[in-house]
């Protein structure tokens, strides 16, 4: 009996000898009903081999992010892009972006994706809901790794101490500023636990160690939008004339800088975005 070759058991699963290779040494990138035929033909034709007995096909790594596309969002989304596309075949990224007011939906998709997922990473957050749809999944075994804020209790986190970046910030800035007033802070709104934590942060450096002659009472929230932004900076300046410095939680500092340096020409600023 001639011996079967990848030739003959793709000629009868109807596929391409690469694809007979890839299934028959488990590297994986083949769909689950493409491996099962050139299993069944293997078999057929006696491959003396040790055929696999499962498949594992794609695996599918989905990156959840929870926020406005944004700038920062949308580079780490790019990022992961990128990640995955250095990958196995055999991996696959997926980015998904959710808005952070509808947090239902979110956890309903933590709980039934569309696809079985092999690991999930996670950018989200602390939302009641959020969280317990996060619980049931490691406890089921899913790998999860959070990022920018941790949610969850025992699930891997990759991230930065923010309350201590903002620490840092207010010794900074309290440094830079050269004369004395009124020190604001900006961000994207109270939703995202990494700024409350750099706001928090930042205010207890200047309430503990700041100087004497710079205060720090307000935060404005420019919800990602210039327009809102523009306002709430234009009230803020007309409320304290006194400002020397600005702190950017969050990325926000370009759209309130032009405002600031044309009314105050003396005022630093300082992005920890």
């Amino acid at each position: 009996m001639t011996k079967p070759t990848y030739s003959g058991i793709a000629t009868l699963a109807k596929v391409g000898t690469a694809t007979v290779e890839r299934v028959l040494n488990g590297r994986g990138g083949v769909r689950p009903q493409t491996a099962a035929r050139v299993i069944a033909a293997a078999r057929a034709l006696d491959w003396p081999g040790r055929l696999p007995e499962t498949h594992r096909g794609l695996l599918l790594v989905e990156v959840i992010i929870v926020g406005p596309k944004a700038t920062f969002f949308r580079r780490l989304a790019a990022a992961f892009r990128r990640i995955g596309a250095s990958l196995d075949s055999s991996v696959q990224v997926q980015v998904t972006f959710f808005d952070p007011a509808d947090a239902i939906s979110v956890a309903d998709h933590i709980r039934r994706p569309a696809r079985p997922r092999a690991a999930l990473i996670i950018a989200s957050t602390y939302d009641p809901q959020i969280r317990p749809a996060l619980a049931e999944q490691l406890a089921s075994g899913l790998p999860i790794v959070e990022i920018v804020t941790p949610v969850l209790d025992g699930a891997d986190f990759v991230g930065i101490d923010n309350y201590a970046v903002g620490r840092s910030a207010g010794y900074m800035l309290s440094r830079m500023c050269q004369a004395s007033g009124t020190i604001l802070a900006v961000c994207h709104s109270g939703a995202y636990q990494v700024h409350r934590d750099r706001v928090r942060g930042f205010s207890d450096f200047l309430a503990e160690k700041g100087r004497p002659d710079l205060n720090f009472s307000y935060a404005i929230f420019g919800l990602d939008d210039p327009g809102v932004m523009r306002r709430r900076m234009e009230a803020a300046l007309s409320q304290w004339p006194d400002v020397v410095g600005v702190y950017s939680v969050g990325g926000q500092i370009r759209r309130s800088s032009t405002r600031c340096r044309a009314r105050k020409p003396m005022c630093s600023m300082l992005d920890t975005n």
